[in-house]
């Protein structure tokens, strides 16, 4: 039988004190953050993986001392590799991260861009201090993400430094109970001082676009003017509802197109003017309410 050749290596690991608790295939995900968890539970299925002599579950939980024996590929490790970018830190602890991401960054590799990435940023970023003559001390740090902005949006975004803390925050948004507010420059002037649009959103696969659609999901956005000026509007927007390209698309819907959306009708400039400027949300370990907020970007207004 023919095929590619692996290239498996035989490591030996000692759980660290101070983890408490954690689950196998959540401490495998941590410790190889460029390796998918669907490889890596894969390995501890195949009896590719011990833990002190004995073939273990998934969710086998670890403590302190435990001695694993994984052989694994690290060439089947994914594109989310280290980069030193830098990057616009708002606020951080042992839990999270929160970050006011620049316009024309991806939030995470694709097939065709596999660098300069928030991921590889933060991949960086959060393990730098971990590393000694180029071997992680500890476990890598696998930024999560909670949520996602377009590559031309700019503003926050909440990251997850653990796997625990990412299904958390990911359980809060599903929920509804994070905040979550943009603001935007928008061709012409609204009339009204406030509103809501509620069209459908579907996808239409022959054009592979997202836009109004009848049969499409319910959608929901709220606005405020904040200020009127010569032919736009600047307007603080609320997604009720997450629908991919929501805020875009409900803009283009009702004749004011974001400025820079130059494919929904926008006028053409330098960047997509949609920010996100403010987020709320209880923070994963005390369960207080935490809000972030960013100021509307200068680059608005460069005209």
């Amino acid at each position: 039988m023919s095929g590619q050749a692996t290239q498996l290596q035989r490591l030996e690991i000692m759980v660290e004190s101070g983890l408490g608790r954690v689950r196998l295939d959540d401490y495998l995900f941590a410790r190889f953050g460029s390796l998918s968890r669907m490889y890596l539970r894969d390995l501890v299925r195949t009896n590719q993986v011990q833990v002190n002599g004995d073939y273990p579950n998934i969710g086998t939980k670890l403590r302190a001392n435990d001695f694993i024996e994984i052989a694994v590929d690290m060439s089947r490790g994914t594109s989310m590799q280290p980069e030193d970018i830098p990057l616009s830190i708002i606020y951080e602890d042992s839990y999270i991260v929160v970050v006011d991401k620049p316009t024309g960054m991806l939030v995470h590799p694709t097939h065709r861009d596999k660098n300069g990435t928030l991921l590889n940023a933060l991949t960086f970023y959060l393990n730098k201090a971990n590393i000694i003559n180029g071997e992680h001390q500890k476990p890598r740090i696998r930024p999560g993400l909670v949520h996602r902005l377009d590559r031309e949006t700019s503003g926050l975004m909440v990251i997850a430094k653990s796997v625990d803390v990412h299904r958390r925050l990911g359980r809060e948004l599903i929920k509804k109970r994070v905040e979550k507010r943009y603001v935007a420059l928008v061709d012409g002037l609204i009339k009204d001082d406030d509103g809501t649009i509620e069209l459908p959103i579907g996808r239409y696969a022959e054009k592979k676009l997202w836009d109004i659609k009848e049969d499409g999901k319910v959608s929901v956005t709220r606005y405020r003017v904040i200020d009127r000026f010569t032919n736009t509007t600047l307007v603080e927007l609320e997604p009720v509802t997450g629908r991919t390209n929501q805020l875009r698309i409900h803009c283009a819907s009702v004749g004011h197109p974001i400025v820079g959306d130059v494919q929904r009708g926008g006028a053409p400039y330098s960047r997509l003017c949609l920010h996100a400027c403010k987020l709320g949300f209880l923070h994963p370990q005390s369960n207080s309410r935490v809000e972030f907020v960013s100021s509307i970007p200068e680059s608005f207004f460069n005209r």
